[in-house]
Formats: C-alpha cells, sequence, structure tokens
C-alpha cells in the first residue's frame, strides 16, 4: 500500500526530482540483491551445517519423516494446481482450463526453473497478454500486484512447515493454535518476497509464536529448494487466474457500461 502511494505521488512532482529518486531506489535494488547474493553464497555451508546438527540429534530416521512431508506437501500443490485452478477457471473465468493451462505452460516453466515469482514475471507478462488475450493495462497492474502479495503457495507451504516441525519436537498444537498458524501463514505470505527462500524468515517467526523451536527449520532446509520451485509455480498461476477473472469482470462491466 505504502509502494501504490509512493508511487501515485511521484508522479505529482517536479519530472528531475522524480527521476533523481528513481535513480536512487534502482540503486537500493540492486544494493539488496548483492546481500542476496553473499547469502545464497554462504548458504550451502550453513546449511549443511545446521542438517548435520539436526541429524545428529534424530538420527537417519528423520529421513523418513521428512519424505513423508516432502509427498504431502507436493500432494497439496498438485490439488491447488489442477483441481482448485481448474474449477476456478471454469465457474469464474468461464474458460476451458485445459486450453488455459496449456498456454501457461511457459509460464510455470520459468517458475519452476527460477523459484522466483519476480524473475518471472515479464514471462507471465508477455504470455498473459498475447496468448491469454489479457488486457495490458488489467495484466499490468495485477501481475506485479500478484507477485508482490499473492502468495498462496506459500502460505500453504509455511502451515505444513509448522505442523510438520511441531510433531518432530513434540510440541502438542491445540486446535485454536492451529487455527492461529493459518492466519499467521497467510498474512506473513503477503509479506514475503518473491525471491528463492524469502518466505523462511517470515516462517521461522511463526514457529516462535506458537512455541514452535525456529532453529527446527533446519530440518527442510535440504529440500526446500524442491517445494520452493513447486510453490513458486503455484504463487505465479495464482496470480495468471486473477488477471484472467479481473479481465473478464472488466469486459463484463464496459459491456454493461456501452448499453442504453
Amino acid at each position: 500500500m505504502f509502494s501504490l502511494l509512493f508511487g501515485v505521488a511521484l508522479t505529482q512532482i517536479a519530472e528531475d526530482r522524480r527521476r533523481a529518486m528513481l535513480g536512487w531506489l534502482s540503486t537500493l535494488a540492486e544494493a539488496m540483491v548483492g546481500i542476496v547474493g553473499f547469502a545464497m553464497k554462504l548458504a550451502p555451508l550453513a546449511v549443511f551445517c545446521l542438517i548435520f546438527t539436526v541429524t545428529s540429534k534424530f538420527g537417519l530416521s528423520l529421513l523418513s519423516k521428512l519424505s513423508f512431508y516432502l509427498g504431502l506437501v507436493v500432494a497439496g500443490y498438485l490439488v491447488q494446481l489442477f483441481l482448485f485452478y481448474p474449477l476456478v477457471l471454469r465457474l469464474l473465468v468461464r474458460t476451458p482450463p485445459l486450453a488455459f493451462l496449456r498456454k501457461c505452460v511457459p509460464i510455470m516453466a520459468t517458475a519452476f526453473s527460477t523459484s522466483s515469482s519476480n524473475a518471472t514475471l515479464p514471462t507471465s507478462l508477455r504470455v498473459t497478454k498475447e496468448s491469454l488475450g489479457v488486457r495490458p493495462g488489467v495484466a499490468g497492474f495485477v501481475l506485479p500486484l500478484g507477485a508482490t502479495i499473492n502468495m498462496n503457495g506459500t502460505a500453504l507451504f509455511e502451515g505444513a512447515v509448522v505442523l510438520f516441525v511441531a510433531q518432530v519436537f513434540g510440541v502438542q498444537l491445540e486446535i485454536g493454535e492451529q487455527i492461529m498458524v493459518v492466519l499467521l501463514a497467510v498474512i506473513s505470505a503477503v509479506g514475503a518476497a518473491g525471491v528463492p527462500g524469502g518466505s523462511l524468515p517470515l516462517l521461522m517467526t511463526i514457529m516462535a509464536q506458537v512455541g514452535v523451536p525456529p532453529d527446527g527449520i533446519a530440518i527442510i532446509l535440504g529440500v526446500d529448494r524442491l517445494l520452493d520451485m513447486g510453490r513458486t509455480v503455484v504463487n505465479v498461476m495464482g496470480d495468471v487466474v486473477a488477471a484472467a477473472f479481473v479481465e473478464r469482470c472488466e469486459v463484463a462491466a464496459d459491456g454493461a457500461a456501452s448499453r442504453p
């Protein structure tokens, strides 16, 4: 919301000052990418140390539990991608789901390979406008906004992680605490960065709120790359489906306005 208001305010000031601010913001963005690069270089060694500590504590039996967790989360992704989204496309967008998903294959391939909603955004914009017939004004507003706040795959992942780690450490979560986990997962997903592993810092905060040891996140870091690829596909496809729905609503509103 702040970014939207700030962008609107920039359009009201002098052009020279607007360009100076945009240049400063671009430099800041590049610096943040550099900081992420430092963390990514350290990540292989850091993840190895975390996994070694956890495995030495719980033993190799942890691997069977981790395999079950991996399969369960992937199954959740598949249900959302091939059951829930087609249902929305059929009932709300009124378009054939199979043809729609077939046109979105470049988007899903890019999201799967990059694990980044932001990196997939150019492909999403191009395919949505050229192949799906969504107007540039709608796609240009819905998709960048969705890449920032519409992280439904991330919300699903965070809830599953908290419950899984709680079971590993023997932490009993009451129904009220589980409901709170779901609500916190949805809220934190809105604030997650659209970069690989962007939801992990927020996830540790959720774990701490319900009494689950935050360092238990080390258990899932070894397989998180695979899950990150899958949840990025779910996130990005949610944005595309939302853009198609908004386009249909806009067309219907334009048609109603043109009738006498």
